[in-house]
């Protein structure tokens, strides 16, 4: 798969002070879209997200993207304003698609606008957004969650797990995808640490060490490649359609200490 490469623009929009209402926001499209125009995404851009988050430390945020006819979706990028790291994934497609479905488990670190932008490959924009409340913990700089060598020892191992069930039935206002297609989820053992997080005995600060690219392939060639940020949860979880036809997966991810791992799983009886 050909490797996504983050532009200069996005690596500026990832470290944003807080902003007043519609600032935050205003300044990250500004240095990832410059001046083109970000067309009203109603129809295009399904979101589905909690009015307000059991967990502001793992928070399932969920879209489904269907392209205006004649149009193809190429890449897609979720931005939570107002956390320290804003744009938070971007899914880049190795080969476009009239359609495509991510879930994705997500530190929300404080009350966010929540903006997904979809790009089609005749260059329209199109963007939804959502508001998601949280309960106030302040989830980027939450202690880890396991122990710190527990962490390291399974750091990287992933487990593939796919169903038929359709993404989107009986989950908020997604409506299902094409009867062709079913979910696969990824779960990444990984701490995720933001380098806000504080270590309990020593009081200083730990890295930062998160999940930079997660590339996945079906039945050998690239589908998408997603790459994060320390908005990713701990032990993170992607979960995306995928043609029901898939007979295998590949999925390689890579971190930001060079940390590479890969698994791979057969799906006959998919």
């Amino acid at each position: 798969m050909k490797r996504f490469a983050l532009s200069a623009a996005l690596m500026c929009a990832t470290a944003l002070p807080a902003f007043a209402d519609g600032e935050a926001w205003d300044s990250v499209k500004a240095q990832l879209f410059g001046e083109r125009a970000l067309l009203d995404g109603t129809r295009v851009i399904a979101i589905d997200a909690p009015y307000r988050t059991k967990d502001d430390a793992r928070t399932n945020l969920a879209a489904q993207i269907v392209a205006p006819n004649g149009a193809q979706i190429g890449k897609v990028t979720v931005v939570l304003d107002e956390n320290p790291m804003p744009v938070s994934a971007v899914f880049a497609l190795d080969a476009p698609l009239p359609s495509f479905f991510f879930d994705i488990t997500m530190r929300v670190n404080g009350p966010t606008p929540l903006h997904v932008i979809a790009e089609t490959t005749d260059g329209r924009l199109f963007v939804s957004e959502a508001f998601v409340k949280t309960s106030g913990t302040g989830a980027c700089a939450a202690p880890p969650g396991t122990d710190a060598e527990l962490a390291l020892a399974t750091l990287g191992q992933m487990n593939i797990s796919v169903s038929n069930a359709l993404p989107g039935q009986g989950i908020g206002k997604l409506s299902s995808l094409a009867s062709r297609l079913g979910r696969m989820d990824v779960d990444i053992s990984h701490p995720s640490l933001s380098g806000m997080q504080m270590d309990q005995i020593s009081l200083l600060f730990i890295p930062m060490r998160y999940v930079e690219t997660v590339e996945i392939d079906l039945d050998g060639a690239g589908f998408v490649e997603m790459t994060g940020s320390i908005s990713l949860s701990e032990n993170p979880r992607v979960g995306l359609a995928v043609p029901q036809s898939t007979r295998s997966v590949d999925v390689t991810m890579t971190d930001t200490d060079g940390t590479v791992s890969s698994t791979h799983k057969d799906l006959a009886g998919f």
